[in-house]
């Protein structure tokens, strides 16, 4: 009786031991769309000498809109329009951006890994996201300091460096 009592006991504290590190080690569900206010702003990135990006992201409704343009020497070379919005059904961010330089629409799929970190692919991953050939990762390091990694096929292909102007 005694040995039947002391394997519930220890089986008791087991259970409850165990629930107590998987509530430890559970991350709270990131807000998405809170998140992906920490753009808001305006941003450049130095692409080349004399060659910069800026991106103006503001608020719309729970989304954002992003206006990007390429200059050099004060001359625009290509601008973007990118419409940011969040998809309940996928828990993901869906951007649709459209270059005035290319006549095709495209759609990417991103969400957030962390408070800092986030990932986007194009939409037509969104099912099996491991078979994207196309990855950016997005750190932001302090409020103004923005770095976003390009990867294809695994690879790295491109670093970009963004800095928050302020107004």
């Amino acid at each position: 009786m005694k040995k039947s009592f002391l394997i519930l006991m220890i089986a008791g504290f087991l259970v409850i031991g165990l629930s107590e590190i998987q509530a430890q080690t559970m991350q709270p569900k990131l807000n998405q769309v809170e998140l992906m206010k920490q753009f808001i702003g305006t941003w450049e990135c130095e692409l080349s000498k004399d060659t910069i990006l800026t991106i103006e992201f503001s608020p719309l409704g729970s989304g954002i809109v992003a206006k990007a343009e390429v200059t050099t020497k004060g001359k625009t070379l290509d601008e973007l329009v990118q419409l940011w919005g969040f998809d309940e059904k996928t828990n993901n961010e869906v951007i649709v951006q459209l270059w005035k330089s290319n006549p095709n629409l495209r759609m990417l799929t991103g969400w957030w890994t962390s408070k800092n970190t986030a990932q986007v692919i194009p939409y037509q991953n969104l099912s099996k996201p491991e078979d994207a050939t196309e990855t950016v990762n997005s750190e932001l390091k302090t409020p103004d300091l923005w770095i976003e990694t390009h990867s294809f096929n695994g690879k790295v292909v491109a670093v970009f460096k963004f800095i928050r102007i302020k107004k």
